[in-house]
């Protein structure tokens, strides 16, 4: 077996705000193997300040990796490298499968299937928010996210109360994302004010490893609460366990490449079932590499609740493809060729 990688630098076609900052570009690498004239792709996605693989260190990690799967010997240990996880996971399904980029052959992947997802806003003035409601309504979106937590918190409201005067909850599915935005003195009251607009969830309203106050939070919270950014860093089946038994939320979001692939996040799928916790599938800022992957995979979970596979039109310079998105739907259309990578 070859195996390579190179780096790959994501532009955002406007600067996008969350509540840690504006984000302009990110970067990506992609795991490329090679054996008996078949490739196989995988992308290892790093989120600044998010994700837990070093950025300073992970063509180091990628270095050793390539080294062992080509000398055939023990891999290095990537427990702490779950965007690793994900692209070596991605790479070796793709090189298995009889088209590279159909990893989970499905109806979805012949063309035939869609899947509902919510089309995402992100921060900004009022102005350039309302606007990106505006386009998605106009596109056949019954289901938008709206990232919160760095305006006034007025202001936010004064957004989803326009949404609310022009949209029913029977029209609209409105869902807000406060990436622990919220400080837990005050994170109930916003949560009240919030339950006014009639939101489908929100997700990580305070920031992480707050077990007790998160766990009582979603005890008295009038409208449900989503982990997100909670997830990460727990690799031990008996840890993902023990978060969601404390804090007994009512979903939770799985971004596989912060959470180490597939296979660590069908443990959390399968913990969160037992415990009667709600999930969708969310991508993390991924190339349409890793887009594809997850959506795949989210696909053959048999989800039927909106996901956020959305990202994808993000970027000016993402990997060209199948995948298009039509009436708040991702689908694939397989006359388009998938560009080189």
């Amino acid at each position: 077996m070859k195996a390579s990688f190179k780096k790959y630098r994501l532009e955002f076609k406007r600067p996008s705000g969350t509540s840690r900052g504006i984000l302009t570009a990110k970067d990506s690498w992609f795991l490329i193997l090679e054996e008996e004239g078949k490739n196989g792709f995988g992308e290892c996605s790093l989120i600044e300040g998010l994700s837990p693989d070093n950025a300073n260190q992970i063509e180091s990690i990628l270095l050793q990796l390539c080294d062992a799967l080509e000398a055939n010997v023990e891999l290095p240990d990537l427990t702490h490298w779950p965007a690793v996880q994900m692209g070596l996971e991605t790479a070796m399904l793709s090189l298995r499968s009889k088209n590279p980029f159909s990893l989970f052959p499905s109806a979805f992947t012949k063309g035939e299937k869609q899947i509902p997802i919510n089309g995402l806003v992100w921060m900004g003035d009022y102005e350039f928010m309302r606007a990106q409601i505006d386009q998605l309504l106009t596109t056949g979106f019954d289901c938008i996210k709206l990232k919160i937590g760095a305006l006034d918190f007025d202001s936010e409201l004064d957004l989803l109360a326009r949404i609310r005067g022009s949209y029913s909850e029977s029209d609209i599915n409105l869902r807000v994302d406060a990436n622990g935005a919220f400080k837990p003195d005050d994170a109930l009251e916003k949560l009240k004010r919030l339950s006014d607009y009639q939101i489908h969830s929100i997700e990580q309203p305070i920031a992480v490893n707050q077990w007790e106050t998160m766990a009582k939070l979603c005890q008295d919270t009038p409208l449900p609460i989503a982990l997100d950014e909670e997830l990460i860093g727990h690799y031990e089946t008996g840890k993902k366990y023990e978060v969601l038994r404390q804090i007994n939320p009512h979903y939770v979001i799985l971004k596989p490449s912060l959470l180490g692939g597939f296979t660590h996040s069908e443990q959390w799928i399968d913990l969160a079932e037992k415990l009667g916790i709600g999930w969708w599938v969310t991508s993390a800022l991924e190339s349409n590499i890793g887009l594809n992957a997850i959506a795949q995979w989210a696909y053959q979970l048999k989800v039927t609740i909106p996901q956020g596979l959305g990202t994808g039109s993000l970027f000016v310079n993402n990997i060209d493809c199948p995948l298009f998105i039509e009436k708040g739907c991702l689908g694939m259309d397989n006359s388009i060729p998938w560009d080189s990578i």
